[in-house]
């Protein structure tokens, strides 16, 4: 950079900086979301490739003017939709600060490197999950996570059955069977059918009446596919479903795993994090005997996205799914562990960890469990003041931070009651004032607030649900 480029960029990223630090803080004082004005949204979706470059000043002012007043909503503490977090102070700044080092985080002996095994060590002794070293890395998410993990399962059940699934790809093998339920995430499908298991081979498992697997219903599946001369090898149980937050119950899954030997694996994608919270913590016994999680940072610990994260018990096995390293990049680390690329698909990965790091650090784990623990007190308040409305109906009980749960003005059927419930989510949106979304529950349209921003307060319940029961009156009057 020259002595006139230097001085431009530090004069930029100061305002860069001011620019960031108003967007945050004006957030809690505005509209949570707004549908974007269509001329601004034809102006960015047909933005023309530019002949000539423009001044960074330049670009500053659009992202003030065209990108920062059409916000998801998510960094709003009254954003109560999905499973998306407000960003952590500490995550954006050391986000910009990756960017500027920008290196490959295949492997090598530089700072992110080291950072990523420290970081992923920090994550599995916040969920309480055994971690050797090499049994762990940073992914784009969830999603990637299980594909790395799945891969991981394939690959030991197939060389229990003598098969090299590496060197001879499925052809010929038996299929491959794994059992999930009715809420298990789509990403365990997708990486089903990606990893060539095929979505029919995941069998779905009874759920008892509050959503967990079915211990019972699993070890008679299982039988049943053995007699049929199917190879069960993996059982999917989660740490907080979407759609309600429920937790399995890992213990009695993972004996019938123990004595099956089938490969355990735990989607936290949202809820393991809850662990933290002593008033629910009980409800993850058995979460450390799994032989793998994938779960995200960036959802409740509010690290910028995107960063998953995989942790496996078995390092060996995970880098034997993975490793293939040309002669041009063999180069062992400290303690012989590899390249992170040899134990995942990508090669070239971004600087994760900073921000991971950052984020950790910046509260601590105290400052982490306090967070959760607020979190899922509110939810069980929204419960509590959802079950006191008798225009309200709760729909499922409160076990991490979703609550679940319908309008029911009197006087209409089911039928009604789901035309309107269906309608809710996008009127309660656009009145700005509240963001939550929707879900069909046991067959029935419900609203689901999911809350994972430390800044909500008892009194943006209040607001969420004087918003539900305003649009559900402007909804029932226009019929």
């Amino acid at each position: 950079m020259s002595a006139t480029s230097d001085q431009s960029f530090r004069s930029s990223a100061h305002t860069t900086a001011d620019l960031v630090a108003d967007y945050l803080a004006a957030v809690p004082a505005g509209p949570v979301w707004q549908p974007m004005d269509p001329a601004a949204r034809q102006a960015l979706l047909n933005a023309p490739l530019p002949a000539e470059g423009r001044s960074l000043d330049e670009l500053l002012g659009v992202i003030a003017t065209d990108v920062l007043p059409a916000p998801m909503g998510n960094g709003h503490p009254r954003f109560f939709g999905w499973v998306n977090s407000a960003p952590a102070p500490a995550g954006v700044l050391a986000t910009l600060a990756a960017s500027a080092m920008n290196p490959s985080s295949a492997g090598g002996d530089h700072a992110d490197v080291h950072l990523e095994r420290a970081v992923v060590r920090w994550i599995a002794e916040l969920v309480g999950f055994p971690h050797p070293p090499g049994g762990g890395l940073l992914t784009s998410g969830t999603s990637m996570a299980t594909i790395v993990c799945l891969a991981a399962a394939r690959g030991r059940a197939a060389a229990r059955a003598g098969w090299d699934v590496r060197e001879d790809g499925l052809y010929g093998l038996p299929p491959l069977v794994g059992y999930v339920t009715g809420e298990t995430h789509s990403c365990v499908r997708k990486a089903a059918e990606l990893l060539g298991l095929g979505s029919r081979q995941l069998r779905t498992v009874p759920a008892d009446a509050e959503g967990r697997m079915d211990p019972v219903a699993l070890r008679a599946a299982i039988a049943e596919d053995r007699a049929a001369g199917r190879l069960p090898f993996l059982v999917v149980a989660s740490a907080g479903t979407v759609n309600t937050g429920v937790v399995d119950r890992f213990e009695p899954i993972a004996d019938l795993c123990e004595a099956e030997q089938l490969w355990l694996h735990i989607d936290g994608a949202y809820g393991a994090f809850g662990v933290l919270d002593p008033e629910i913590a009980h409800r993850y016994a058995g979460l450390d005997r799994a032989d793998s999680i994938a779960l995200d940072p960036h959802k409740w610990l509010g690290v910028p996205v995107d960063c998953g994260c995989a942790l496996v018990r078995d390092a060996e096995q995970l880098r034997g799914t993975f490793s293939l390293v040309p002669s041009y990049l063999r180069d062992e680390e400290a303690g012989g562990l590899g390249w992170f690329s040899e134990y995942g698909t990508e090669q070239t990965r971004p600087f994760r960890s900073l921000k991971v790091w950052a984020t950790i650090a910046h509260r601590g784990r105290d400052g982490i469990a306090a967070d959760i623990a607020h979190c899922t007190r509110l939810a069980r308040r929204l419960g509590e003041l959802v079950a006191a409305d008798p225009e309200l109906e709760l729909l499922a009980p409160v076990e991490t931070s979703i609550t679940a749960f319908r309008a029911r003005p009197a006087g209409l059927d089911e039928a009604a009651l789901n035309a309107l419930n269906q309608a809710l989510p996008l009127a309660v949106q656009r009145r700005g004032q509240v963001f939550v979304t929707g879900t069909v529950l046991a067959g029935r349209e419900a609203l689901r607030a999911c809350l994972l921003n430390a800044a909500t307060t008892e009194a943006d319940l209040a607001v969420l649900l004087a918003e539900v029961r305003a649009a559900a009156t402007e909804l029932t009057t226009r019929q």
